[in-house]
């Protein structure tokens, strides 16, 4: 089977996030380490999306709650409304605190699959920014979602999605639970 440029990019960036988590630059434990699982890429869950901004302000200040009790505190950029399957949804994205030209967002999110093939607080992306006259795209690729460090173990704090990110969808793209 031949793939799409756009699938082998995918499969490259996945192999080279394998390569770094096994070199012991990651959560995981390198000797029984053996490589993510994934959905197979599928471009319908890639977009581009609108973001509309919110304004500068102390209400942009989002305090998130986390898996171990200690709040993270980010900025919320603005939102981004996705055609996914079932109708639109609108997801709220972040950036830190202070940056007020960010090259990336970052989007937490829960749907349908957390808990039982997703983990269950959820996966993030980190969706590039890119801006031109009309105000500024974010490139929501669900094929790089990826589960925070706290799936694999203890030790780390991990900021929980924000209600609006709770998508009544599966995604069914970006990383999985592991095998049993």
């Amino acid at each position: 089977m031949v793939n799409s440029p756009y699938a082998e990019a995918v499969m490259d960036f996945r192999r080279r996030k394998d390569e770094h988590f096994a070199a012991g630059r990651g959560p995981v434990d390198t000797v029984t380490f053996h490589g993510l699982r994934y959905y197979p890429p599928d471009q319908g869950w890639a977009f581009n999306a609108l973001l509309t901004p919110t304004p500068a302000g102390p209400a942009a200040e989002f305090t998130f709650a986390t898996n171990t009790g200690q709040p993270r505190t980010m900025a919320l950029y603005g939102t981004v409304t996705l055609p996914l399957p079932g109708g639109e949804q609108t997801l709220s994205v972040f950036v830190p605190l202070g940056d007020e030209q960010p090259q990336r967002v970052f989007i937490p999110f829960r749907d349908a699959t957390s808990g039982q093939q997703t983990y269950g607080a959820g996966r993030y992306l980190d969706a590039p920014l890119v801006r031109n006259e009309g105000g500024a795209l974010v490139s929501v690729d669900f094929n790089l979602a990826y589960h925070p460090y706290c799936a694999y173990g203890d030790g780390w704090t991990c900021p929980l999605p924000p209600p609006e990110n709770v998508l009544p969808v599966a995604v069914h793209a970006g990383e999985r639970l592991p095998e049993p």
